[in-house]
């Protein structure tokens, strides 16, 4: 017998409840073949035939119980350790296997291992290395099935190391305030790698972290993660608590991770014993235990039931065994770094008249963004200060009275986990805008941007289909901290694609046809330019190709390569040299840059010069120079030229800001192209 009392909660009670016998050996059957197939991976891992495992035995009926309890329907973020959600969803062993070897029957086509994918068929979304951004995600997903009062619930994993991540901070914030039915599950093992609790934090629980949340005491529960009846009865308690009155609850796992944090770490660092005091309460063989002494299972079927899962076992890993090695194709991988767009449900700007009513950029970009919510009832609208007070550039003033609060929403300042739920509405089957208040503020996002959105739908298929506006941009006498612009942060990143107009009427055609893409699209929006910039926009919907450039002036002797309010310093100094013929291409889109027409325009000129208001070194104008040079160098009567911002943070006093711009080099370049 064990000695309970040197383990939390006194456990493994194993409480049936109203269980049935067979319900018992079917729980039985669903941990026992994880434990299986962990031991074979391990000895794979010896073999050379995976590369890294990360082991889950000693926390199996965690994992087990938790899918057990939820409808197969009900979304689940797993972990590391969390091989018996997919097996119990039903995750067939060749594609499982497939996975681990990086094969292409696997989810990500050998894209990423282990457990970092998701599968939409069995309501699975897959981890990141990141930890901490799976809540975010989870509140979106959450937040949907709210909206829909479909009475489901999403059950989300973090571990006690990631849980000191900021992303657990802000996800559990923001499922308190919108009361979203999430399951926020905390494997707490006690060691983070290597770092024991006590150098992971200062408390005692981490139920005991819910009430700073405004999460009630009967609704952080902990619960002993050896017991695979308790961690059922506690998750199947938890959905249908939620189907009531939806709302976050924290459950606490207590467990211990048998294994190192993955292989290669060992487990050197546990004091001495510790392993074996933990072996008494190992949650497979304690379940067996207990169960022979029921009589529900005996040693007959045990035999038997080991036979089967070896034979399940042995039959997945012939399958991904003789599966070939991937394949690869450059063509492939360029590909599926973006969903499929549909064809425009609107009209191209040109095949409409544009009639003589102006717009200011503010206004224009309001009214696509109040038609794109009339067209998408499912789209969701979040960002701070955006509902009664309309933002703080006024973008979505009336929206809450057009649209409702539930569409409109407020959020906490928690930019990680908001774009995380932006992408949590996407997999949900919803589209999502969020509002950056500054374009600079996203640097607290960055994670979710480039780990999560942009990467995807490369990795398993789930597309990503939020929209971040970005105001952004200097010229204001905004300081270092709104000012900045950003889109070269993201320039590098696939996966992403990036717009940015200069006119009213690209806004509102570019903003409606980045919510009929599928793929995450960061908007940028020129401050300076919201009601300083006036133009002929249609009233109906219509829609711009992203990608395309646009010639806003045409000439003979330079072409301008520009972007943002570059295009209006490029157009006056165009004008300005009425000796010189100066052609003007307006990007519009930076990710994916419409190289066909800036290399047509440079081989009719003969010289070019890429202009942008942020700083040279590193910026976008960078790579579109090395590509003009390559692509043009047998056309190019002088050197391609570059004119941006100072290499420096953005400065506050308006002479210093002056300074700073890029237009206050202008001219001198222009002029020194020209002389060659």
């Amino acid at each position: 017998m064990t000695d309970n009392k040197h383990f939390p909660h006194n456990p493994l009670k194993f409480d049936r409840k109203a269980l049935s016998d067979e319900e018992i050996r079917e729980l039985y059957s669903k941990i026992l073949l994880p434990r299986m197939i962990e031991e074979k991976m391990l000895s794979q891992l010896r073999q050379g035939k995976i590369s890294k495992w990360f082991s889950g035995m000693g926390q199996e009926a965690i994992s087990v119980g938790a899918a057990a309890a939820l409808d197969p329907d009900n979304f689940i973020l797993p972990m590391h350790r969390n091989l018996g959600i997919f097996t119990t969803r039903g995750v067939t062993l060749d594609r499982l296997f497939s996975q681990f070897q990086g094969k292409a029957n696997g989810f990500t086509k050998g894209r990423d291992r282990s457990f970092h994918f998701g599968s939409r068929e069995h309501h699975i979304v897959g981890m990141i290395s990141h930890l901490g951004p799976q809540l975010g995600i989870a509140d979106g997903i959450a937040l949907a099935q709210k909206l829909d009062e479909s009475g489901k619930a999403t059950l989300v994993f973090t571990g006690d190391g990631g849980a000191s991540e900021g992303d657990f901070h802000e996800a559990v914030n923001v499922a308190a305030v919108w009361q979203l039915p999430v399951i926020i599950c905390v494997e707490n093992n006690a060691w983070g790698l290597s770092t024991p609790s006590n150098e992971q934090f200062k408390f005692e629980h981490f139920t005991d972290k819910a009430i700073g949340y405004g999460i009630p005491q009967e609704d952080a529960i902990q619960v002993d993660g050896n017991d695979l009846l308790a961690v059922y009865h506690a998750v199947k308690n938890a959905a249908s608590a939620m189907r009531e009155r939806p709302r976050p609850i924290l459950l606490e796992f207590k467990t211990f991770r048998m294994r190192g944090h993955e292989e290669a770490s060992g487990t050197k660092y546990y004091p001495e014993g510790l392993i074996d005091h933990w072996g008494q309460v190992d949650p497979v063989d304690r379940f067996t235990e207990w169960a022979q002494t029921q009589g529900i299972i005996d040693d007959a079927f045990i035999e038997k039931l080991r036979a089967e899962h070896s034979q399940t076992i042995k039959s997945g890993l012939k399958s991904a065994a003789e599966e070939p090695e991937i394949q690869t194709s450059e063509a492939q991988e360029l590909a599926d770094r973006f969903a499929a767009v549909p064809t425009s449900q609107w009209p191209d700007l040109s095949e409409i008249e544009s009639g003589n009513r102006e717009l200011r950029l503010i206004d224009a970009i309001q009214e696509g963004l109040g038609q794109s919510m009339e067209t998408y009832p499912e789209l969701i609208l979040m960002g701070q200060d955006i509902a009664d007070y309309g933002g703080v550039f006024k973008v979505t003033e009336g929206f809450v009275e057009r649209f409702g609060k539930d569409r409109v929403r407020n959020t906490p300042l928690c930019e990680s986990a908001i774009v995380g739920a932006a992408l949590g509405l996407s997999i949900a089957n919803k589209k999502a805008m969020m509002e950056m208040q500054f374009s600079d503020f996203v640097t607290v996002g960055f994670n979710q941007i480039v780990n999560n959105l942009a990467k995807i739908h490369w990795r398993w298929g789930q597309n990503a289909d939020v929209v971040v506006r970005m105001p952004t941009g200097g010229n204001v006498g905004a300081g270092p901290f709104h000012s900045q612009s950003t889109e070269a942060w993201f320039f590098h990143i696939p996966g992403l694609k990036i717009v940015y107009p200069s006119s009213p009427e690209d806004a509102k055609g570019l903003l409606l046809r980045s919510f009929e893409d599928p793929n995450p699209v960061l908007f940028f929006e020129h401050k300076y330019l919201y009601r300083s910039l006036s133009g002929t926009v249609p009233e109906q919907p219509y829609s711009l190709e992203l990608g395309k450039a646009k010639v806003t002036r045409t000439g003979e002797d330079l072409t301008i390569i520009t972007y943002g309010l570059g295009v209006k310093w490029a157009e006056e100094i165009a004008r300005q040299h009425t000796g010189h013929s100066i052609e003007v291409i307006d990007l519009r889109t930076l990710l994916p840059w419409d190289e066909e027409c800036v290399m047509e325009s440079v081989r009719k000129t003969n010289r070019a010069l890429v202009l942008h208001e942020d700083t040279m070194t590193g910026g976008i104008g960078a790579e579109i120079a090395a590509k003009i040079q390559s692509a043009c160098w047998h056309d190019l009567d002088a050197p391609v030229g570059r004119v941006a911002g100072l290499d420096t943070a953005f400065p506050f006093a308006g002479n210093l800001e002056s300074q700073f711009l890029a237009n206050h080099r202008l001219a001198d370049a222009v002029q020194d192209i020209l002389k060659h």
